[in-house]
């Protein structure tokens, strides 16, 4: 009998010539996940409200789906693959946040309870000394667990309570992402709040509208999983959809705050979610002893990544760290995703850049297919219109001007 099959059939708990029972599924879809990040001593890079949102945009991505399934670092493996990403925040600008929260947060969340009452419940007793329970525990399962604890003790206590950077859950494709979001707030009638803080100004009350809009795709998400925490509780308390963003006022570093009302992203969001390919079948389709570590040969490690379907757009570039190995690739195909979504959705089932001029020039293309037809119709015009050009151009400085 070898070591391997004596170890799985005896042991504490055990009869002998008994096989224990398989390992759960989740079990081993982790162990699955920790070999494909390079082992079991790598850990798994965190999975943000900031990716996610970014990962509900582009649902038909599989590779990232995978890589940040799996925890896979892809800062590393886009430098690993050679394509480095320009991706992130400055480390001035997680300073200067970090800075601008902790004053937010000072006296134990005073001024921060203070705007989350002036701005969402105004009708609530004032805040005059709210709670701000420990969270600490060790692992993200642990304080996932803390904090659900501390949020159902807050929830019946009737009275203002701060969760300083909670641990959420939430199911993404099959494997749990594990959210931090800056604070919850807790009202006296227990309703639970989540509140954004960002570094960005408010400027005469108003914000940059696409800052303000990313930050309530990233608030959707932790309402989202602020839900699936209410729904483990009987009764299940309500999550406010109207959440808080506070940012500095004007060219100051005193904070104020806006109401948010984030039903539309969380809609959106939840949709998003429940399309994704589950990781499992993902995984399974990888070629045998396929891998993502960064410190692998550079020709195994392409293959490994190109084995995964990606759904690159040029909106990737302000998302993912692999999109400047992605685009290279979608150009080098020639595929017409590298041109925007928009113009991918007009061309129908021409998928690449040379389909897409074959048909314009008539030399391939089914002639009864709308984007083939507008495609002929926009060539005829451009020869039409170069052909009106050159004949009415007299001058040779009118000449020059014609291709």
């Amino acid at each position: 009998m070898s070591d391997f099959h004596a170890s799985a059939t005896s042991g504490p708990g055990t009869e002998p010539g008994r096989t224990p029972p398989p390992r759960t599924r989740e079990t081993a879809l982790r162990h699955r996940l920790a070999e494909l990040r390079g082992g079991p001593d790598v850990l798994p890079k965190a999975l943000d409200a900031r990716a996610l949102a970014a990962l509900a945009a582009n649902p038909g991505c599989r590779r990232r789906a995978l890589l940040d399934g799996a925890g896979v670092d892809k800062t590393r493996l886009a430098s690993a693959l050679g394509s480095p990403s320009a991706f992130g925040q400055s480390q001035f600008a997680f300073v200067r946040g970090n800075a601008f929260e902790a004053r937010v947060k000072a006296d134990g969340g005073a001024e921060l309870l203070r705007l989350v009452h002036e701005r969402l419940d105004p009708g609530a007793e004032p805040p005059r000394e709210g709670r701000v329970p420990d969270l600490a525990a060790t692992g993200q399962r642990a304080r996932v667990a803390r904090t659900e604890l501390a949020l159902r003790e807050a929830a019946g206590a009737g009275a203002w309570t701060l969760l300083d950077h909670p641990m959420l859950a939430l199911d993404v494709a099959g494997s749990p992402a594990f959210l931090e979001p800056d604070a919850v707030v807790v009202h006296p009638d227990g309703a639970w709040t989540v509140v954004e803080i960002k570094s960005f100004p408010m400027l005469d009350g108003a914000a940059d509208p696409a800052k303000v809009g990313a930050a309530a795709r990233q608030a959707a998400v932790y309402v989202l999983a602020l839900e699936a925490a209410a729904a483990r509780l009987s009764p299940a308390p309500r999550v406010r959809h109207r959440v808080l963003l506070v940012c500095p006022k004007d060219f100051s570093n005193l904070p104020t705050a806006a109401a948010v009302d984030v039903r539309k992203q969380r809609a959106v969001t939840a949709r998003q979610l429940a399309r994704l390919t589950r990781i499992e079948e993902i995984a399974d389709a990888l070629p045998e002893g396929a891998r993502f570590a960064p410190d692998l040969p550079a020709e195994e490690l392409t293959a490994a990544v190109e084995s995964v379907p990606a759904a690159y757009a040029p909106e990737c570039l302000s998302a993912c760290e692999l999109a400047f190995h992605c685009r290279a690739r979608a150009r080098a195909a020639g595929d017409v995703t590298a041109l925007g979504r928009a113009a991918r959705a007009e061309l129908g089932g021409l998928a690449t850049v040379p389909e897409v001029l074959a048909a314009a020039g008539g030399e391939a293309g089914d002639p009864d297919d709308p984007a083939v037809a507008a495609l002929r119709r926009a060539a005829a015009l451009r020869t039409e219109a170069l052909a009106e050009c050159r004949t009415a151009a007299a001058a040779p400085a009118l000449e020059a001007a014609c291709p």
